[in-house]
Formats: C-alpha cells, sequence, structure tokens
C-alpha cells in the first residue's frame, strides 16, 4: 500500500473517530442520588392496572449499564426515531381527560408517551429494565414533565421528547423529583434534593 493511500485512509479512521467522540454528551457528574420509596404518579398507577406484568418486574442485574460506543449511537438513534415518530398532542386531546399514560402506537402521545416507547424499545434491544426508569421532572417553567432516565457507568443521562440530544441528567436545567425504583418496575423512589411533585399521585 501506497504511503498516499495509507494517509488517506489514516485520516478518514481519525475523522471517524472524531465523528463518535463529538456525537458524545458532555460527561455526567455522575449518578443520581435517590432517596426512599415515594408516591407512584396517578398515570403510572393506571397503566400498572392496565399493565400488570409490565409493573411486577425485579430486575435480576442491579449494575447500571456500560456506556460504550454503541451504547451511545443506540440512545441517539432511539431518541431521535421515537421523538420523529410521534406527534405531540395532550391526553385531553387524545383521551378527552388528563394523565393517561399509554404507548403511542397510533402516532400521538404526550411526554410520558415518549418515555414509555423509548423504553419499551430499549428493552427490546436488551437494556434491562433496571436501567431504563420513568423518571418525573420539572421544568424551568415549574411544569411537570416526564423524562427516560438511563444508568451508566459513566453517569445518568436523559432521553427527552423535547430535545433530541442525549443530555447528563444534571445537565438539563430540570429539578429531578422522583422515578421508578432500579429493583421493582412497579415502586418509585424520591430523588434527593428535588421537592415535592405537584401532578396527580398515589401513596
Amino acid at each position: 500500500m501506497n504511503s498516499s493511500i495509507m494517509a488517506r485512509r489514516l485520516r478518514v479512521c481519525v475523522a471517524a473517530g472524531l465523528a463518535i467522540t463529538g456525537s458524545w454528551p458532555a460527561l455526567a457528574a455522575g449518578a443520581m442520588a435517590t432517596g426512599g420509596l415515594t408516591s407512584q404518579p396517578i398515570g403510572h398507577y393506571d397503566f400498572c392496572k392496565l399493565y400488570p406484568g409490565e409493573c411486577s418486574i425485579r430486575p435480576a442485574d442491579l449494575a447500571p449499564a456500560i456506556l460504550t460506543d454503541g451504547l451511545m449511537r443506540k440512545l441517539v438513534n432511539v431518541t431521535a426515531r421515537v421523538n420523529a415518530a410521534v406527534k405531540p398532542m395532550s391526553d385531553m386531546d387524545i383521551y378527552g381527560k388528563d394523565e393517561v399514560w399509554a404507548y403511542p402506537d397510533k402516532g400521538v402521545g404526550d411526554c410520558e408517551d415518549y418515555v414509555l416507547e423509548k423504553r419499551r424499545q430499549l428493552a427490546r434491544m436488551g437494556m434491562s429494565l433496571a436501567d431504563v426508569l420513568i423518571t418525573v421532572v420539572r421544568k424551568p417553567d415549574g411544569e411537570g414533565h416526564a423524562v427516560l432516565t438511563v444508568r451508566t457507568d459513566r453517569g445518568d443521562y436523559v432521553l427527552d421528547n423535547l430535545n433530541d440530544k442525549v443530555k447528563p441528567w444534571d445537565q438539563t436545567g430540570y429539578r429531578f423529583l422522583k422515578r421508578q425504583a432500579i429493583d421493582n418496575t412497579g415502586r418509585w423512589v424520591s430523588i434527593r434534593g428535588g421537592q415535592q411533585v405537584l401532578v396527580g399521585s398515589v401513596e
């Protein structure tokens, strides 16, 4: 192989490496600090009544996912794909009532529905349900919102329907309130440093 071809291939490899590195978000400060058991959001409670099998899973492996280039590409792709496939629409417009958590199988949904679909797709790709957790936050304007938290060995990351970027949880600007417990898909834990959630929940 002559030197010019080798140099060209080397430049391509370097460029590819930079592209992969460039697709990574900044590293998270670490994992969220969670507290004890807390109330389950009313929408999740009703979802669990419809899908009890989804809310009684106790993952065997509670270790966070290993964050690799492949996993990050998977998170980015799932975020972009689901965000593009689902049209944002309120529960009131879809169902005539608030706080309905459902899979967006008809191509419309609100924030919780995007989260459920991303969680479902990542689980089908082999991710443990201990590492893909429905999470309730408060946006800077005070409005309640739901995102998907992905636990990794390099910190927690957020998949959001309001942004196609996969962001470290501590760089979203959100106040984190509660999320699913890692050891039981039907239970929720508080997130330290959060505040009481004002959306409907059940004890």
